[in-house]
Parts: C-alpha cells; sequence; structure tokens
C-alpha cells in the first residue's frame, strides 16, 4: 500500500512517498481502508523528534493518528463492527497511508450527513478539547479565555464551552475575528496589551485560560489569573517552567462520546472547519502549513 514515512527526524522534507506492506488487524483491532486523515500538530512535532520524551518513535514511521474511513477486515474478537462499516476515529498504526489498524474500541459510527473530510477533522480536537475543560472545571457563569480560538482544537472548544453555559473569550488574528464570533465567543485580537483588553472585556476577571495556541501568552494568563491556577496550555512546551499543567497527553477516545458529537456535526450543531485539504501525496505541504500555525479550523489528507 502508499504510505507516507520517514526514516529520519528533521523537518518537513524528510517524508517520502513508500509501498509499504498492508497490515493485518490483531485480535481487537479492525483495518479501516481510509479516506481522510487529520493532520495535527503533534505530528510535525514527532517528525522533528521534538516529541521524543512524550512518544518515542521507531523508524522508519508512518505519521498521523487520526482517520475516517471504511472497516476493510475484521480481526478476532470484534463483533460490533464489519466490513464495509463507515467509521472514524483513531488509529493504532500511521494513518497517513492507504490502511491503517484501529481499536475496535475507540472507533465511531459515521453519520451519513458527515463527509469524509470533517468526520477526520473530529476526533482528536474535540477528545482534546472536552479533555482540558473538565481539567478546569469550566462550568455555567463563569468566563474562560481560549488562546488560539480559531484553530482546530479552539474550534471545537469554544463550541463546547459555550454549550455548558460558559462565556468565552476567544483571541486569534484579525483575519479570524468575525469567525471567532461565529463560534460563540466574544472574539480578541492577540498581541499587545492583552492583558488591559480582556480586563476591560471581563472587569471582574477570568476563571480560567486554555491555551490552545502556544505563541507565547502564558506570561499574560497567570498576570490575569493572578497565579497559575486554572491554566492548561496544550501547546506551549514552556508549561512546566511556569508551574503550568501541560494537558498533552493520553486521550480518552471514547467512541461514545465521539459518535455524540459525529452526530451533531452531521446536524449542523457543531461546527467543523476545515482549514485545507490536501492529497496524501502532498503530506509535506500539509505539515508545512501545520507548523506554521494560524489554520482557521483543521487541515486534513484526502487518501483514496
Amino acid at each position: 500500500m502508499k504510505a507516507i514515512v520517514f526514516d529520519t527526524f528533521g523537518g518537513t522534507e524528510v517524508l517520502h512517498e513508500a509501498e509499504i506492506d498492508t497490515p493485518q488487524p490483531g485480535r481487537g483491532q479492525v483495518r479501516v481502508r481510509v479516506q481522510a486523515v487529520g493532520v495535527n500538530p503533534v505530528d510535525g512535532k514527532i517528525r522533528s523528534g521534538g516529541m521524543e520524551a512524550i512518544f518515542p518513535t521507531t523508524l522508519p514511521a508512518v505519521p498521523g493518528g487520526e482517520i475516517s474511513g471504511v472497516v476493510d477486515a475484521v480481526g478476532e474478537g470484534v463483533d460490533h463492527l464489519k466490513a464495509g462499516d463507515d467509521v472514524l476515529g483513531w488509529s493504532d498504526t500511521g494513518s497517513y497511508a492507504q490502511y491503517a489498524l484501529a481499536p475496535a474500541t475507540v472507533l465511531a459510527p459515521k453519520p451519513a450527513g458527515l463527509d469524509w473530510t470533517h468526520a477526520a477533522a473530529l476526533p482528536v480536537a474535540s477528545d482534546g478539547a472536552e479533555r482540558v475543560l473538565d481539567l478546569l472545571g469550566v462550568t455555567s457563569g463563569e468566563t474562560l479565555l481560549i488562546h488560539g480560538a480559531s484553530g482546530a482544537l479552539g474550534t471545537i472548544a469554544v463550541q463546547l464551552a459555550v454549550a455548558r453555559g460558559v462565556r468565552v473569550i476567544g483571541t486569534a488574528g484579525p483575519a479570524n475575528q468575525k469567525y471567532v464570533t461565529s463560534l460563540g465567543a466574544t472574539a480578541l485580537v492577540y498581541g499587545d496589551n492583552l492583558v488591559e483588553r480582556v480586563r476591560t472585556l471581563a472587569p471582574e476577571g477570568v476563571d480560567a485560560v486554555f491555551d490552545a495556541a502556544g505563541k507565547g501568552a502564558l506570561e499574560d494568563s497567570i498576570t490575569l489569573r493572578g497565579g497559575t491556577d486554572r491554566i492548561v496550555t496544550t501547546a506551549d512546551f514552556r508549561a512546566a517552567e511556569f508551574g503550568v499543567v501541560f494537558a498533552e497527553g493520553p486521550q480518552r477516545r471514547s467512541a461514545a462520546r465521539l459518535a455524540e458529537l459525529a452526530q451533531q456535526a452531521a446536524d449542523g450543531t457543531l461546527a467543523i472547519t476545515i482549514s485545507a485539504a490536501y492529497p496524501l501525496a502532498e503530506a509535506a505541504k500539509a505539515q508545512q502549513a501545520s507548523d506554521a500555525g494560524h489554520n482557521r479550523g483543521k487541515i486534513v489528507l484526502t487518501v483514496n
């Protein structure tokens, strides 16, 4: 099968297309004929070698872990999925490929009203957003500041927080202010004098901060909170220096919750925005765009 492989750590130039063996499902696994793949910032960090302490990588490696596609083969012990089922979720093997293996327990049915690209954009962002919102313990009536509100993770986090009755202030670039507002947040341009501008919008203060951008906002966040309590970042590797919680860790990967959110997306009550879709062969371009940041919504690869 065709796959994108990297044989050494480095920039996007280390990614190349190769023919590798088609994987065979083991017990509890299914093989998915991949239709679309979510491209996540962590993919580039793993490719660069920057995540070796957290995600050790055996080379050569196929990037990716988020898919939508059609079940192609079923391993022993799987009785709720069959060949031909449309699914979305997380993969065990690299997903930048024509086929990927996935635990049957972390795949949700893809609703007919949700296309492949939007389905592939949902698992990681929804899981990460809910995990951080729960870590922060935000509840109805509170004010949450989200840095990077227009990105893939921020897009979902804003909507899920608003659904909880939380008031959200979301930072983003000038071109994404209307977009962030459309998600239900009060939009704010990131950058100079952020503390003063947030305080103007929320003179009573912010109850929690979710940094999904990793663009140097921790100092301002600590000032706004008067300490490090109830600040979580998924993107700023300086977190430990400041005593801030870094939430890039094991995913919950709930198929049941993913199924609920996928249906909401199909019904139009949860917005998923695709920043760009690249064919599998252009994975390097996709990761370049992801590494650069400032994307509105999710970058995906289309496969079959």
